[in-house]
């Protein structure tokens, strides 16, 4: 029941990440394309979580960690440089 469940959840995952591309390519404006990276990033530590769980594997919980502390410190950057400039 719990393996039907996180394959449906990682169904959802991957239907996120499609519309998030999609916003990606088609945002008119930069802070869109910014959001929808970060959301892209989200699903994407959500989705080596999943593989983590279904392989049995624990370090990649630990590579998930470290994308999602480098993805924080990408998108503070960014949002740093849209509203001031570097």
């Amino acid at each position: 029941m719990v393996n039907t469940i996180l394959i449906v959840a990682g169904v959802l995952m991957m239907f996120g990440i499609t519309f998030s591309v999609y916003r990606f390519i088609k945002g008119p404006d930069i802070t869109d394309r910014v959001i929808s990276f970060d959301i892209m990033t989200i699903i994407s530590v959500s989705i080596i979580g999943l593989v983590a769980h279904f392989a049995g594997r624990v370090i990649y919980l630990d590579i998930a960690l470290v994308y999602a502390l480098l993805s924080f410190l990408s998108v503070v950057v960014i949002a740093r440089y849209i509203e001031r400039g570097l």
